[in-house]
């Protein structure tokens, strides 16, 4: 099969697109014939190495455990391990594969979910790891209530478009930060306030919020704080500018550490993937109510220039990788 493929960590110049052999499945995983592939930071980690955290986490210290790149995921299922129930070949499934770049890709069961019939297989391939970091920052962990009025910052990327529409769909106010090109999309996906990150000191929001999301990994914990109710609610979203070791998770340590000596409660979170989250994303993706904002679109051959516009920052939403063009739309 074809496949985007590494052999060292490093940026975008150590990928090739390469023949390799179909994955094996063991007993619990599904094997699927991919039709198409999301791509989100976490790859970009995987792909990196860094922070230095995801190698002592199991991926590989001196080069990756898995060659082929990407995570997100919607196909079909071609073979089933002997103890999975869940599915059946023939099924169409989304979610969390271990090398979705490629035309077959190996997928534990327990984090696939049926892909709801009236999306693409496009469209389903790029919720997954970003809703689902969504959603449980909203509720499981931001205790999201409706009424409240809610803040993303990092509106426009990822795991920030499905915030913004998830919390609309929760019955929150929401008012978005973006970049100064991605403002009308933040609008269009729900918010009422859009604030241009390069023109507006985040302090100087006039606004208060219950809940603020901090997607961006930019702004100091005391500036977030200045924006929260008295009783408001904060919670960390990766980060992007922490150190070579840990990444962004410093800060959330760090604001976490904080929260007990102050109103606020300061947290952070870090996704779990698993079925019951998937199957709670594709509720609000079958009614319509979350519609995944696709910024760009390249085929399997491509997609290594599709890893170096993420390295420039250059797309908002997601971007989706076409493995089967025929049935991507």
């Amino acid at each position: 099969m074809r496949a985007v493929t590494q052999n060292k960590y490093g940026d975008s110049s150590v990928l090739t697109i390469s023949d390799v052999a179909r994955p094996e499945i063991s007993s619990d995983e599904v094997l699927i014939e991919v039709h198409a592939a999301g791509l989100d930071r976490g790859t970009e980690h995987l792909m990196t190495g860094l922070p230095l955290l995801v190698r002592l986490a199991g991926f590989g210290v001196l080069r990756p455990k898995q060659p082929v790149l990407g995570l997100d995921v919607a196909g079909v299922v071609v073979a089933v391990g002997e103890s999975v129930t869940r599915f059946n070949i023939g099924d169409e499934v989304f979610g969390i594969a271990s090398g979705s770049f490629a035309e077959f890709a190996a997928a534990s069961a327990e984090k696939l979910a049926l892909k709801p019939a009236n999306i693409t297989f496009e469209q389903a391939a790029v919720p997954t790891v970003s809703g689902i970091t969504a959603l449980q920052a909203l509720t499981d962990v931001g205790r999201i209530e409706a009424g409240q009025r809610v803040l993303v910052v990092g509106a426009s990327g990822g795991v920030g478009s499905f915030a913004v529409q998830l919390a609309v769909a929760l019955g929150a106010t929401v008012d978005g930060v973006a970049g100064t090109g991605n403002l009308k999309l933040v609008t269009s996906l729900g918010s009422e306030a859009v604030y241009d990150h390069r023109s507006t000191d985040i302090a100087d929001i006039s606004s208060r919020y219950d809940l603020i999301l901090d997607v961006g990994g930019r702004n100091p914990v005391g500036k977030l704080r200045s924006l929260l109710t008295s009783e408001g609610t904060l919670v960390i979203v990766g980060g992007e500018d922490g150190n070579r070791l840990t990444g962004g998770i410093g800060r959330q340590v760090g604001a976490v550490a904080l929260s007990p000596f102050v109103g606020h409660r300061l947290t952070g979170v870090i996704s779990t993937e698993h079925y019951s989250f998937i199957e709670r994303l594709a509720e609000y993706l079958e009614a319509g109510s979350v519609v995944p904002a696709i910024g760009a679109r390249f085929t399997l051959d491509r997609a290594i220039d599709a890893v170096r516009l993420m390295e420039t920052g250059g797309v908002a939403g997601k971007t989706a990788i076409v493995v089967k063009a025929d049935h991507a739309n």
